[in-house]
Parts: structure tokens; sequence; C-alpha cells
């Protein structure tokens, strides 16, 4: 007869007392845990069941000594159990869906102007790019590092008009670039 089929022996029913009486003291500790990970209050609770039932089946199976402390190994399947639970809902710790989350008109408005200011932002670096070196130079030197204009005529070795001249025909691409094409 294998040790699975055996009737439960005095050892198996001190095994299931030790876990009670862990569980009995660290539920709320080992809730937390799962909680910690990023689950709700229900999922947690199932969690904890869960990891009860793997902590026997591996006990049964001879995998972890029945003889060792099951407080430490029943938090560790807490929380990978937690963690992969998670996992296979595609969630990141505590999360809420867009469409159950109370956002505020504003909130929604404001977070779109930042996601167009980004995305302009990024269409701003792809412009400048295409502008020849002495325009970018011209463009990051006077706008970006705010210099004056004397200061990178010296730079660049060129006049004061010729920056000037330099600048605005780097703006006028600037604005065409970034109006589009279809503009």
């Amino acid at each position: 007869m294998s040790a699975r089929a055996a009737p439960a022996s005095p050892t198996d029913e001190d095994v299931l007392e030790r876990l009670s009486r862990v569980l009995a003291s660290q539920r709320g500790s080992l809730a937390a845990v799962a909680r910690h990970e990023g689950l709700r209050a229900e999922e947690a609770i199932d969690c904890v069941q869960d990891a009860l039932c793997t902590l026997l089946d591996l006990v049964q199976s001879g995998q972890v000594a029945a003889a060792a402390d099951p407080a430490p190994v029943l938090v560790t399947i807490v929380r990978n159990a937690a963690r992969n639970q998670r996992r296979r809902h595609f969630r990141a710790r505590p999360h809420t869906e867009l469409a159950e989350s109370e956002l505020a008109d504003s909130e929604l408005v404001l977070q779109e102007e930042l996601l167009t200011r980004a995305e302009d932002v990024v269409r701003l670096r792809a412009c400048v790019a295409e502008l020849c070196e002495i325009q970018r130079a011209v463009v990051t030197l006077r706008l970006l590092e705010e210099r004056p204009g004397e200061n990178v005529a010296e730079l660049l070795g060129v006049s004061q008009n010729h920056v000037a001249v330099l600048l605005y025909r780097a703006k006028s691409a600037l604005r065409t670039c970034m109006s589009g094409p279809d503009t």
C-alpha cells in the first residue's frame, strides 16, 4: 500500500492540528500578504485557502517534512499564489479598470492634454532632426539654451544677421513640419 492510500496516521492528524493552529493564528497576516501582492479581499481569502490545500498536498506527497514549521512555508506559498493569480489576470499591484474608476472629466481632459503634449514633443524632435546641421545648432543654442544672438554668432563663426536668418528659416521649416502635409 502506498503512503497516499494509507489511512490517516497520528502524524497526519498532528500535521492537521499544527496547520489549523497556524491558520487560526496567522490567517489575518496571510491574507495581508496576499493583499500586499495586489489581490482584493475576497481574492486574498481564496488565495490563503488554496495555499493551505497546496501545503497539505506537499506534506502528503512528502515534498515538505511533516515535522517542519508550516508557517514560513505557508507564507511563501500564499505570496507565490497571489503573484501567480495577479499575473493570470494581467494586473499590476492594486488596479481598477478605467471604466470602474471615478475619474472626473477634468482629470480625463488633463490626461488627454498631457498625451497630446507628449506626442507634440516627439514630433518636434523628429522635425528638428530633419533640419540641416547649422539650423539645428541655431535652434539648440538660441531657443533651447536661450543664448544671445551675438554669442551664437561667435560660437558658429557667422554674423548676427545670418543667425537671425537661419533661425527664421528653421522656425518656418518647423512650423511646416509640425502642421503636417495635409494643411
